[in-house]
Formats: structure tokens, sequence, C-alpha cells
């Protein structure tokens, strides 16, 4: 007869499953606080995860805030007198400080599911208790207590009063951007981009997202900001000589010829305030939750980003299937920006750009590959777009797209862009345009065109006639 499997705790989910939700409790704050009211140590089947869980209540009971690992582990010193049992303890939490947080999301659901439902069970049996007494009277009661078990795990947000903070609202400087570093596209953004808020840069393959991306997290830097550089595809080393291009102005094929300088260079940049983190993940299977699981391991170790930047959102993987590849995409792109809300960070991110972008002069929005809700997301959306000629001679036209918080609808073309040095400067251009102007101008240069061809071939026709007349 086969034993019939115990529903009423975690302990059908095994030991990996345990660990892997109480290091969700120490990296996910967000999580922790929507669950912590009603997860009970007791769901666990190991003692040492049960006294882990205890200390994690307690002290979020106490201060009001989630801890970390190193606050836990000085609580188990302190508090676990039996050697052995303290032992074990450490040992599980060794464990869960290298747990792996790749399935995150479902972790999360499933524990948030099963919490939940424990819940309405012990609510159900009050209720069925109330009944059972004939006390009709209580029936409001009955109400409000299916009503909390309902309401456990939701979000702990009551909003805010419209009045709330009216100083910081009527401030200048009430959004405190993060400068680009870029001259001309600062002022364009009304300073840079300030935290919560998304910007997207938009080009074909090949163009320099990858450029632009390393010049804004090289600035934030500079200016004393903790950076979190995400990418996909290159390797670090490409990275980090890009930054040192970036600081030193030298080009990236002449690295050789200036090696103590730029050892020199990075020593004195890393004594300086700020850090700048490069992390490169799998192209395949990466996830928005496994990158938010990420960073909070890094805050949990005293690493706390104000800007992240992610090279590129297109090779992030919905955290779910989809039927439809556009709403998969769209879902990525609200999955990153919930999360520099949550997190309170800046968010840069790039996007690959069609087929027809590749010959564009200007890269237009309807040229974003894939689903256009990326770009719907983005607070912020510009575009780069490199001729042939350009490409030869370090130049680009960039145009605003999009912008929440200034104006949009610029062209800026030719302006300096520089692969080799990392230099991207929006000052140094030949033409700056709105959209309609670039539009007309486009137009009577195409009208002067067939005009020309057709009074070439008008030319022809009576030179063509002339001889015919002569003969």
């Amino acid at each position: 007869m086969s034993k019939k499997i115990n529903r009423d705790s975690f302990s059908h989910l095994g030991i990996d499953f345990q660990i892997r939700l109480v290091a969700q409790l120490l990296n996910d704050e967000q999580f922790a606080e929507s669950i912590i009211d009603i997860i009970d140590p007791n769901y666990f089947n190991d003692q040492s995860l049960k006294l882990i869980t205890s200390l994690i209540k307690e002290v979020y009971e106490q201060y009001g805030n989630i801890p970390d690992v190193g606050s836990i582990e000085f609580r188990v010193l302190d508090k676990v007198t039996n050697e052995i049992d303290q032992k074990c303890a450490l040992t599980q939490l060794k464990a869960i400080n290298e747990a792996n947080l790749n399935d995150s999301l479902s972790v999360q659901e499933y524990a948030m599911k099963f919490c939940k439902q424990q819940e309405l069970t012990k609510s159900i049996k009050q209720i069925q208790a109330i009944i059972d007494k004939g006390e009709i009277e209580r029936y409001d009661e009955c109400e409000e207590i299916l009503k909390k078990a309902l309401e456990y795990g939701d979000a702990k947000d009551n909003g805010i009063d419209v009045t709330d903070n009216i100083d910081d609202v009527l401030s200048d400087d009430y959004r405190k951007p993060i400068p680009t570093g870029i001259n001309g596209l600062d002022e364009l953004m009304d300073g840079g981009l300030s935290k919560g808020e998304l910007a997207v840069i938009l080009a074909p393959f090949g163009v320099g997202k990858t450029t632009m991306l390393t010049k804004i997290a090289n600035t934030a830097k500079n200016l004393g900001y903790n950076v979190l550089q995400i990418f996909f595809e290159d390797m670090p080393k490409q990275i980090q000589r890009k930054h040192l291009a970036c600081w030193s102005g030298i080009d990236l094929n002449d690295f050789s010829l200036h090696k103590e300088e730029l050892k020199e260079l990075a020593a004195r940049k890393k004594s300086e305030p700020g850090m700048l983190k490069l992390k490169k993940f799998s192209s395949d299977g990466t996830t928005i939750p496994m990158i938010r699981a990420y960073i909070r391991k890094l805050i949990a170790k005293g690493f706390k980003p104000d800007l992240v930047l992610l090279d590129y959102i297109d090779v992030v993987q919905p955290s779910k299937k989809f039927d439809d590849v556009n709403v998969g995409e769209g879902s990525v792109m609200r999955q990153f920006e919930a999360l520099l809300g949550d997190l309170n960070i800046v968010g840069w991110t790039a996007v690959q750009g069609n087929r027809s972008s590749i010959k564009a002069e200007v890269v237009e929005s309807d040229q974003m590959g894939g689903s256009i809700k990326k770009g719907q997301i983005g607070h912020f959306i510009i575009s780069i777009a490199k001729s042939l000629d350009q490409r030869d001679n370090g130049t680009a036209t960039a145009a605003i797209l999009k912008s929440r918080f200034s104006k949009s609808g610029i062209i800026l073309q030719d302006i300096i862009f520089n692969n080799s040095t990392v230099q991207v400067d929006m000052t140094e251009q030949s033409s700056v345009k709105t959209h309609t102007e670039y539009n007309k101008d486009k137009q009577q240069s195409q009208q002067d065109t067939v005009t020309a061809l057709l009074n070439s071939v008008q030319k022809r026709k009576q030179v063509l006639g002339g001889d015919q007349g002569n003969q």
C-alpha cells in the first residue's frame, strides 16, 4: 500500500525547493514582505530551515525589514548554543547563500499559493465553527475572516495622498536624473534619466548599441554611482577595454602602445567613489526574474546599483510561455520596468532594429525588431543610424523617438559616434531638425533628384533631335 504524501508542508517538494525558497526570502525583499506574515516555519521539515525562517520572521517583526544572510548568520551564532545544531544551521545557511535562483518565479508562485491555501483552510475552519454554533449575528465576522485570508500575499502598497511630500513635488530637481555624459543628449533629456525610468536605444546590429551603453555606464561610475552593466554576447574583457578607451580616449587598436598608462588609469579609477560591475549572462534562457534575483543577491552583499544597463533586452526570455511571441517580448520589457521601479534603479537597454533599419538614414519606431510593445513601455527612446560614409568617419544620425519628460521628434545628423574610442557627442552635428522638417527636406531632395533626372532626359532628347536634323 502506497504511503500518502503529506501536503500540509513543503516536505513533498524536497529539500532543494525549501533551500531555494529561503534564499528567495533573503534575496527578494518584495516577495519576502508579501509572504512573511503567512509563511510558517513549521512548513519546513528540516530543523535548520525552520530555525532560519523563524529568525527571518523575528527580525521583520522587530525591525520591519528583511535581514540578509550575514544578519542571520550572527544570530545563529548568538542564539544557538548546541554545537551540532549551530553547525547544521550554518551549513544550511551556506547552501542558501549558494542556491541556484534560476527558477525563482515558479518557486515564489508555488510557495505563495501554498501559504494562501493554508490560510484559507484555517479561515474556513473558523467560519465553520461559527456556523456550527448557529451564531447568525457573527455573519459579518465570517465575511471579514474570509476577506482577510484572500488578501494575504497582496502587495503592501496603500498608495499616497496627492498632497504628500509637496516640497519634493515642487522641487526643480524632483527627478534627480543621472546624466548620460553625452553632450547634447543630457540637455534633450532634461538632465538624464531618473530612478524608476527606462530608456531604450534602437539600432541595427553593428551600429554601436554597446558603445553607447558603455559610455553611459562609464559616466555614471565617474560621477560616483554604483553601476551594473549586464551583457550577453560580448566577453567581459571586450567591455573592460571599451571602458578604458572611454576613460583615456585612446583608440582600442592602439592599447598595446599605452599599457602602463592604462594600468595606472585603471588603478586610479578603482580607488575613486562608485563601483562599476560587469556581469555576463547566458544568451540562452536568461529571464528578468533571474536578473532580479542576481541584483537582490548583490544588494544583500552590500552592492546596491543606482543604474542597470541591459545589453540587450531582445536576448532575455519570457519567464513563462506565451502563444504569441510579441506578447512575450512585451512581458519581458514590462518586467524590466517593474524591476527598476521596485528597486528604485535607473535602467537603460537596447533593442535590435529590423532588416529595413540597416540601410535607413533615420531609424523609426516601426523599424524596431519584434514587438512594438517594447517601445510602448519605455520612457525614452533614441535611435541610432549609420550610413556607409558615417561608419568610415565615426559619425551617426540620432533621433529622439519618444520622451515622457522632454521634447521628442528631433533628428540630429552627423553626430560624433566613434566606436573605436567609445566617444559620443551630440553637440557636434551637421544639423538638428524636427521630424517634420527632416521629412520635408527629404521630400524636397527627392523632388530635386527627379527634376534633375527629367531635365537630363529632356536635354538628351534635344541633343539627339538636333543631331537627326543635321543629318
